[in-house]
Parts: C-alpha cells; sequence; structure tokens
C-alpha cells in the first residue's frame, strides 16, 4: 500500500512539472513572435514639419528623408539624412 501511494505522488509530480513546462514555453514562445510583429509595424512615421517641409523618420535605424514641396509647384526629390542619434549595432 505505502508502494502505491508513493508511486501516485511520484506520478502526479512528474505530470505537474510537464503541464508547468509546456505552458511557459508556449507562453514564451507567443511572446517573441508577438514583439517582433509590433516592431515593424509603425516603423516609419510621416512627420509634416510645416507647409513645406515633410519627413519621413524610420524608428529602427534613425535615419530620416526629408522633401521640400514649394507652394503651387510639383513635387520634388526626396532627399536622404542620417540620423544625429548614433545606432548600437
Amino acid at each position: 500500500m505505502k508502494n502505491s501511494s508513493s508511486l501516485i505522488i511520484g506520478l502526479a509530480i512528474i505530470i505537474g512539472f510537464a503541464i508547468l513546462g509546456f505552458s511557459l514555453v508556449t507562453a514564451l514562445g507567443e511572446k517573441d513572435s508577438e514583439a517582433v510583429s509590433t516592431n515593424t509595424e509603425h516603423r516609419y512615421e510621416l512627420i509634416p514639419a510645416n507647409e513645406n517641409n515633410l519627413i519621413i523618420f524610420d524608428k529602427e535605424s534613425g535615419q530620416y528623408w526629408n522633401k521640400f514641396i514649394p507652394v503651387d509647384e510639383g513635387p520634388t526629390t526626396w532627399e536622404k539624412g542620417d540620423s544625429p542619434i548614433k545606432n548600437n549595432e
């Protein structure tokens, strides 16, 4: 009788740790994939500096592109600028 109760307790502990491990692995796996998709979703930001200037800012690399649009004239070309903030890569 003593051996059967020890066996049941041992199996319960093993099954409990297996369930805990499985739930931790699935929870951590979902957070990693969610973080990657969230960062790339809003990578670029369009900033209207004033009525004649537009800036597109890359939040990941820190680079930006600006475009000057004169009043009552057609579009001009974009100019790329480097960020004053250093990237730690």
